[in-house]
């Protein structure tokens, strides 16, 4: 994939598109897919890189929420449970299966969430992933040996779905484009266009790599902008009334001594009512999630300091050793874009349902939802606005459609495994260039081959689209992503033919970025 080929190809069609969707996260990149998988010409427009905000600062679970089984919310749950499979099934690849234990230190526990776990594991059907069972204190200690043993009784295993949200998006870039539709990033819209009757009927940006200003017409346009679905709506309507309630969750990020085996920790009840996970990924131990309600989303929110220490707390009533705040290796804040309800003040109690809006205008925002139930969210948006548009119906075809990478047995590929069927070509580059084969920094597994192959093939523009998306260094250890940029500011400047200036800019940008992942150290 070539951008400039990419800005080519839009910027020289005279012809209106029959969709064009704003925004590169899960859910506009999903609509793109859909879209054009079943033959709408679609254009999608991404004003950053894909992914670059709530996309990919999930707590990496493919799940169908345990919480809102407990809120009652039965219909969410069945349904996240069967788009749980359909990931799986579809992009084996990069969704995996991961066992959750429940420890348990009061009589009561196993009973009571045993049967709440097997309800959960009964909603999944035919789409299970494993039975749930009661364990014995040994059998909680064999499967978590950090877990700690004062007053512990035993514990609960079920089992869900674990995935690398960045790594999933990339792919499903690619196959969007392989579907035919055209995905630019770097392309912020500026204003929406409207025809003589009032309605929304195409969009203004600019390329923020070159500054030149791109317009192009669609019978419909697609609202999919997550956090930033108010700021779009306002392009149309300035008096459109607010429809997200904003609320941040962190995530801290360990070594893979503090949970060393290949099992994961649900807590089921913190003391902000929220559910907290300490898994294993890529070799590390991640830990999350807060909930904050927050005034108005940005693409780099930074962790509120009582997030961090609750992280800590709530941690350390579980771990035999406490994390400390010298143990955290990286910490990332994301963003949630909750439809409002009601006041939306308790952002934590409100539905993650998705909604599909068309305001006066035309235009059709879609927000809400979650990353598992991302497909779904693409069906239901696509069949709206192929109906708004008066498109030819046409059925949805990606319960069955694999995902770019689909490789069954991924995992033979070790460190590259994300990479699915593409991994034999990084390997390739490897074996034509030995010096692609060197890592680039000793305490991750990532290759200047990834640093070239993200930049020939996924569209990668920036360092920070290298560290932090097409791979993870950034979310896993932000002081090893910081000494890795300079090596992958030289790589990214041969590829994409920029000078030494450039270079520095970029590595000085980087650095100011990785500074709100990186605490302090005293």
């Amino acid at each position: 994939m070539n951008r400039q080929n990419i800005l080519n190809r839009v910027v020289n069609r005279n012809a209106a598109w029959d969709m064009i969707v704003i925004g590169g996260g899960a859910t506009g990149v999903g609509v793109a897919v859909d879209a054009a998988s079943r033959g709408y010409d679609v254009l999608l427009l991404e004003q950053s890189d894909f992914g670059k905000a709530t996309s990919s600062r999930s707590t990496k679970l493919a799940h169908g929420g345990v919480r809102y089984l407990e809120q009652g919310n039965i219909s969410l749950v069945m349904e996240a449970l069967k788009e749980r499979g359909l990931l799986l099934q579809n992009a084996p690849h990069l969704v995996s299966n991961l066992g959750f234990v429940v420890p348990n230190y009061d009589w009561w526990e196993a009973p009571f969430y045993g049967i709440g776990l097997k309800m959960y594991n009964l909603l999944a059907g035919k789409y299970g992933f494993g039975p749930s069972q009661i364990l014995s204190r040994d059998e909680t200690l064999n499967r978590l040996p950090t877990i700690k043993t004062e007053g512990l009784r035993g514990g609960v295993i079920y089992y869900d779905g674990q995935f690398d949200d960045a790594r999933l998006l990339i792919n499903l870039v690619t196959t969007a484009f392989e579907q035919g539709a055209q995905l630019l990033n770097y392309l912020r819209v500026t204003a929406l266009t409207k025809d003589s009757e009032g309605l929304v009927n195409g969009i203004v940006a600019e390329d923020l790599e070159s500054g030149a200003q791109l317009t192009a017409q669609a019978r419909v346009v697609i609202n999919a902008t997550g956090a930033f679905t108010d700021d779009i709506r306002r392009q149309a309507d300035p008096g459109a009334k607010p429809m997200i309630a904003a609320s941040q969750g962190i995530h801290l990020v360990f070594d893979r001594s503090f949970l060393p085996g290949d099992t994961a920790i649900m807590v089921p009840h913190t003391s902000d009512g929220r559910v907290m996970f300490a898994i294993p990924w890529h070799n590390h131990t991640l830990v999350g999630t807060t909930d904050t309600a927050i005034p108005a989303a940005t693409l780099e929110p930074v962790a509120f300091e009582h997030e961090i220490e609750f992280i800590l707390k709530t941690a350390s009533l579980y771990l035999a050793k406490s994390p400390t705040r010298a143990d955290v290796l990286s910490v990332f804040a994301g963003i949630r874009p909750l439809v409002k309800s009601g006041d939306g003040g308790n952002t934590a109690a409100l539905s993650r349902d998705h909604t599909i809006h068309i305001d006066n205008n035309g235009l059709l925002s879609i927000a809400g939802g979650k990353w598992t139930t991302y497909r779904h969210m693409a069906e239901d948006c696509v069949n709206q606005a192929a109906m708004l548009a008066r498109l030819p119906e046409v059925d949805c075809h990606t319960r069955n459609l694999n995902v770019h990478g689909f490789l069954p047995q991924a995992r033979k590929h070790g460190p590259l495994s994300f990479y699915g069927s593409d991994a034999v070509y990084i390997q390739e580059l490897m074996a034509a260039d030995p010096a692609l084969a060197q890592h680039l920094h000793s305490d991750l597994p990532y290759t200047a081959a990834e640093v070239v192959w993200a930049a020939r093939k996924e569209l990668a523009r920036t360092v920070d689209d290298i560290l932090a998306r097409r791979t993870r260094a950034l979310f896993l250890n932000a002081r090893a992503a910081r000494d890795m940029a300079p090596a992958v500011a030289r790589l990214l400047a041969i590829e994409l033919d920029r000078d030494e200036a450039w270079q520095q800019a970029q590595i000085a940008e980087f650095e100011a970025i990785s500074v709100n992942y990186a605490l302090p150290r005293s």
